[in-house]
């Protein structure tokens, strides 16, 4: 039997090498299309794109299972006028590139998955946002999820299913992953609340994104869906579980105004850290997904496991 084909865009990160250890694990044809090749092992073929123009990669979409599109320039920089344009021009142009691809080969995938944003949602500090009832938010990183999403449904695509991916943070071990820096933080002592702790956080295991992305392989569900663990926690209690874990007795609190100026020196913005995402996943839970890690305290100490008998440079 020949195996299913899953093509990753923009797989060459931390996300998607996670994505190709689990499907290579179950022995599907993976394929990751990237500018560059992955920084460390990873199971499945490469192939070269630019995340623009059509080439020889657009032949590995042909009778494959399904298309998973990662591809885009971080969100974790300053918004100079230039970072805002690249992050936008990353992520439309590709997508549009893929749908452009899907459009011209004979044998389609039959479900096109791709990123999107837990972002989009408003700062929440009221009640939880779902697909169904949740409200968008404004500002830079709004519009950008929402023309992204709407890159998406461009075109006349009969035959593919497609999916917009409203993914919270995905904490997992390895090389260019988040925990690569909050760790660190953790570990020093400068996790204490984020000013005041109070607003929420969203979240997702490694796994459980893996796994739902295999999920959404299987059904019948097309538009947004929002990728996250089903119990987001106020910021004092996630950190307050994350220096448990790694047995660090206190964090240093910190202001807005300090992080605004922490934010700055390291390059980022405060957004990041002080909007409240109060986002579930009531689409996954409806269609019956069930999540390996539901709990954040649970799930930072299986990572933090992990984390100490492997290192994150090795992944």
């Amino acid at each position: 039997m020949t195996a299913q084909r899953l093509v990753i865009a923009g797989g060459s990160g931390f996300l998607g090498r996670a994505v190709s250890r689990h499907f290579a694990a179950q022995d599907w044809d993976v394929v990751i299309v990237s500018r560059s090749r992955p920084p460390v092992p990873t199971p499945g073929r490469w192939v070269a794109w630019d995340a623009l123009r059509q080439g020889g990669w657009v032949q590995e979409l042909d009778g494959a299972a399904a298309l998973l599109n990662l591809a885009g320039r971080t969100v974790n920089c300053r918004y100079t006028a230039q970072n805002m344009l690249d992050i936008y021009t990353s992520r439309l142009d590709s997508t549009r590139a893929l749908g452009r691809a899907v459009a011209s080969v004979d044998r389609p995938p039959a479900v096109w998955l791709s990123s999107s944003t837990a972002t989009l949602y408003r700062d929440a500090r009221d009640r939880p946002q779902d697909e169904a009832s949740g409200e968008p938010g404004v500002g830079f990183s709004v519009d950008v999820a929402t023309r992204w999403e709407a890159a998406l449904q461009e075109g006349v695509l009969p035959h593919t299913r497609r999916v917009a991916l409203r993914t919270a943070m995905v904490y997992g071990v390895g090389a260019g992953g988040v925990m690569e820096t909050t760790d660190r933080v953790v570990r020093l002592g400068g996790a204490g609340p984020m000013a005041g702790g109070g607003q929420m956080v969203s979240w997702i295991h490694e796994r459980d994104f893996c796994r739902a992305v295999q999920f959404l392989i299987g059904t019948p569900l097309s538009g947004a869906v929002n990728v996250t663990a089903p119990q987001p926690l106020p910021n004092a209690d996630f950190l307050r579980a994350y220096r448990e874990a790694w047995g660090v007795p206190l964090g240093v609190p910190s202001t807005a105004f300090l992080i605004g100026l922490g934010a700055a020196v390291m390059g980022s913005e405060p957004e990041l850290l002080l909007k409240s995402r109060w986002v579930v996943p009531g689409r996954l839970l409806g269609e019956g997904f069930t999540f390996e890690h539901p709990s954040w305290p649970e799930a930072i100490r299986d990572l933090v496991r992990e984390a100490r008998q492997v290192g994150h440079a090795v992944r």
